[in-house]
């Protein structure tokens, strides 16, 4: 390996003083990187879940632009996702093969757990998670709509992603909190507001161990007792002779909870932001809501990115913008980046409903890792705003939202919102 010989970039992209900055400021950053090293060598990023960096030992080349991310995302076979992890930061082994699922693996294993995961997706499955979502949605806008104000982000954001999950898969009622709980510490386990002081692998742990263990509970209770559920499902399933073990249904479970609940809880309140932002776009929605919301979800998710960033290493060396990448360098994509990338977007800074969105990078780069739940994300975003700009037309994002530091999700934890109460 080369990396020890290598230069990492002046533009320092690892720091997490540089994540604390509000997404509007990074972008300065990046669109400096897109014009001049769209493929950089960047210094190590500290992982509190690995202790300190070495300096010596290899960094990783920060991949920025639209076309390079989907290039690294479209070749698979050079840009593993199972040779240690996706994430940016560094991990341990055994919270990757806990909590990660398909997300962390290569072909062929890949390609047999995701097929087996999508078979459960059937019409009429599909059919009952939208009424799930569309009554979900009713009753999140039904307990606010006569308040006036509330704080966005625990009375409708995270609400409505963690029903969704815990309805669909059949977690009992009595779990749903805890459920909630060891989600939230998962993705927040460098918060200490969250974590009580606990150390971050402690946290980790702990959240996927709670995980595991409901999930647990599920299986064996839907294989003495089938239910119409997707856990049922998803130990019935069957393609070509194979079927999922639970250690793969568990770690499943947990990229939902996870992964399934964060996206679409930060895109929503993005997107509350955005449609106060730029009224006119609110305006030409309401226009023609049922006609306009496909595309303008496909902006909804470009415009927050929700998942900023997924890590590759190189299989073999290859050629990226000019750059030789080296057999074992760790990838890093940085899709928030790639999503307000000019060359592939027309003033993308501006939120447009109406634009070409093609090419978003907020489900993966369009390779074997393009979001499994994608459907899933855009039905709920659909739905919960049918509620609340047909019933609250005037809601709006009020003052400045309160940031989550973080390399991976683009996150508010915070947002105010105001409306007139429906009478």
């Amino acid at each position: 390996m080369t990396a020890t010989v290598r230069e990492f970039d002046t533009i320092d992209i690892s720091d997490m003083a540089f994540w604390a900055r509000p997404p509007h400021e990074r972008e300065r950053v990046f669109a400096q990187l897109r014009r001049e090293r769209p493929v950089s060598w960047q210094r190590p990023v500290f992982s509190p879940l690995m202790g300190e960096v070495n300096e010596a030992e290899a960094g990783y080349w920060a991949v920025v632009r639209n076309t390079d991310i989907v290039t690294v995302s479209r070749h698979a076979e050079v840009f593993s996702s199972a040779t240690g992890g996706v994430t940016f930061e560094d991990m341990p082994s055994e919270i990757l093969e806990m909590a990660t699922s398909i997300l962390t693996m290569d072909a062929p294993r890949h390609g047999k757990v995701r097929r087996l995961i999508s078979s459960t997706f059937t019409p009429k499955r599909l059919a009952l998670i939208q009424d799930q979502i569309a009554n979900q949605a009713r009753r999140i806008v039904d307990a606010i709509a006569p308040l006036g104000e509330v704080e966005f982000v625990s009375a409708v954001s995270a609400r409505l992603p963690m029903w969704t999950i815990s309805e669909m898969i059949g977690i009992p009622e009595e779990n749903r909190d805890e459920v909630h709980e060891a989600a939230n510490l998962m993705i927040s386990w460098d918060d200490e507001e969250v974590t009580g002081g606990l150390d971050a692998p402690t946290a980790m742990l702990n959240g996927i161990a709670t995980l595991h263990g409901v999930c647990q509970d599920v299986i064996e209770a839907r294989r003495a007792k089938p239910a119409d559920d997707l856990l049922t499902a998803l130990t019935q399933a069957e393609v070509d002779g194979a079927r999922l073990t639970d250690d793969e249904i568990r770690s499943f479970f947990v990229l939902l909870c996870v992964a399934g609940n964060d996206t679409t809880k930060q895109t929503t309140t993005h997107t509350l932001r955005a449609l106060t932002e730029f009224p006119d776009q609110r305006r030409l929605l309401m226009e023609d809501f049922d006609g306009r919301i496909d595309g303008a979800v496909e902006e909804f998710v470009r415009w927050a990115s929700p998942v900023m960033t997924f890590r590759r290493t190189a299989l073999e060396p290859f050629e990226l913008a000019g750059q030789r990448i080296e057999a074992g360098d760790k990838v890093v994509m940085f899709y928030s980046s790639g999503n307000r990338d000019e060359e592939a977007f027309d003033r993308p800074g501006t939120f447009d409903i109406t634009r070409d969105n093609r090419r978003h990078v907020a489900f993966g780069g369009r390779g074997p890792h393009y979001c499994l739940g994608n459907h899933l994300a855009k039905t709920q975003l659909k739905l919960i705003f049918s509620e609340l700009l047909t019933r609250l037309p005037d809601i709006r994002a009020d003052g400045e939202p309160e940031y989550l530091t973080s390399t991976f999700i683009n996150g508010i934890k915070s947002q105010r919102c105001v409306f007139t109460p429906e009478r």
